[in-house]
């Protein structure tokens, strides 16, 4: 049975502009903003009016990389034969090391030459591949709630958006996908551990993906960027060690969460060898590379031992534990999740998840994410983020006591 499908091209169409000159392209013409830059324009006029506003609303990492990273990138920008042009498909270096982390993380063995494409951090190649593979009126299946440019990548390569469902435990509700849509689908977005919900999946479930995916000739795109954000000795699978996924998946990762370098743009994708040639045709007419110091550093990071993930992912669990005590006192429900540095709350009430957290925000300087940031399944939750100092999130957590949750 079909339920809880939404199709984008049905919602209202914002008006566009009427200049002759200046006027969007087909591909941009009803694409919202990215959810998080008015919200980011919402929260710095707060601060213009003297409010000081502590932001658990973003996923900003603010603990360092590990030291030998920072020292591999500052020995590396010294070197002179460093700053020309880097070359497309990524260095030797940074290549070997995301398949020797694959290797150890996962039992996968990738080939260095076809498997892995270097990204600009995991974002431009999510777009960038939907660029690639798909043709106007295509379907994208993606998760509801999940990460915007899934579905802003299919837009603007002119492709219809069907989101499906995830269950009470995180999990695609693959059933919900219409026989229809699933014929004409070309890509499956999946995310585990899950941005915003934090839920983890079984590898029978990432099994169950690769095998629609291979039932209905659709490529399974996984973003993997919160595989290494986890507590109490739980390790999230990659799509990679299911039978059969080579075939039918490929597979983002990140070095922003996964070792707090966020604004260094470092990524990668591994998998399907088509899918990626593909992707990086459409990179190699887009950009030049990435920074040959960043691939050097990048190297180093994959690289960082397990000790150091579980005194940097102890920090995270210890702040979401204080977080979720806090916001259970005010009267709401809160798990902590087994990965990834958020927590999902439902909110109480028939109040919208962006009026309740704009009321926070004003009565607190204490910014959240609204759930509808995430898609139409994030009606009734907010996302709140363990990425700020200790410091402001006890003032943050202060201020959240004396709060009434219910207006």
């Amino acid at each position: 049975m079909t339920k809880n499908i939404l199709h984008d091209d049905e919602r209202p169409r914002a008006c566009c502009s009427k200049s002759p000159r200046v006027r969007p392209g087909k591909g941009i013409r009803d694409l919202p903003p990215y959810p998080f830059s008015h919200w980011n324009e919402r929260c710095r006029a707060r601060v213009e009016q003297g409010i000081d506003v502590v932001r658990l609303d973003i996923g900003n990492p603010d603990l360092p990389p590990p030291v030998a990273v920072v020292d591999a990138a500052s020995q590396a920008i010294r070197s002179h034969h460093n700053h020309g042009y880097p070359g497309y498909r990524g260095t030797l270096e940074f290549r070997g090391a995301v398949r020797g982390y694959y290797g150890r993380r996962f039992g996968v063995s990738l080939n260095a030459d076809t498997n892995i494409v270097s990204l600009l951090g995991s974002k431009e190649g999510i777009v960038h591949l939907q660029h690639a593979l798909l043709d106007p009126a295509d379907v994208v299946l993606a998760p509801d709630p999940g990460y915007a440019p899934y579905a802003a990548g299919a837009r603007l390569a002119g492709a219809r958006v069907v989101r499906f469902p995830l269950d009470s435990q995180g999990a695609p509700d693959l059933g919900a996908i219409s026989s229809s849509d699933a014929r004409r689908a070309r890509l499956l977005w999946l995310n585990y551990p899950n941005n915003p919900t934090g839920h983890v999946v079984e590898s029978a479930v990432l099994a169950e993906a690769v095998a629609f995916a291979a039932r209905h000739d659709v490529l399974l795109c996984h973003d993997a960027a919160y595989t290494d954000v986890r507590f109490d000795g739980c390790l999230p699978s990659s799509v990679l060690e299911i039978s059969g996924a080579a075939d039918v998946a490929v597979e983002f990762n990140s070095l922003s969460k996964a070792y707090n370098m966020p604004g260094w743009r470092i990524g990668y994708a591994v998998g399907n060898p088509e899918a990626l040639r593909l992707l990086q045709l459409v990179k190699s007419n887009v950009d030049s590379g990435m920074f040959l110091p960043l691939q050097r550093a990048g190297a180093i990071a994959l690289a960082t031992d397990e000790g150091w993930l579980k005194r940097r992912n102890s920090v995270y669990q210890q702040r979401l534990r204080a977080l979720a005590s806090v916001l259970t006192g005010v009267g709401l429900e809160v798990t902590v999740p087994q990965a990834t540095h958020y927590l999902w709350v439902p909110i109480p009430g028939p109040e919208t998840a962006e009026a309740f957290a704009i009321r926070l925000l004003d009565e607190t300087g204490v910014a959240v994410a609204p759930g509808t940031f995430f898609g139409p399944g994030g009606r009734g939750f907010i996302r709140v983020s363990a990425t700020v100092p200790d410091e402001r999130l006890r003032l943050a957590e202060a201020r959240l006591a004396s709060w009434r949750a219910v207006s």
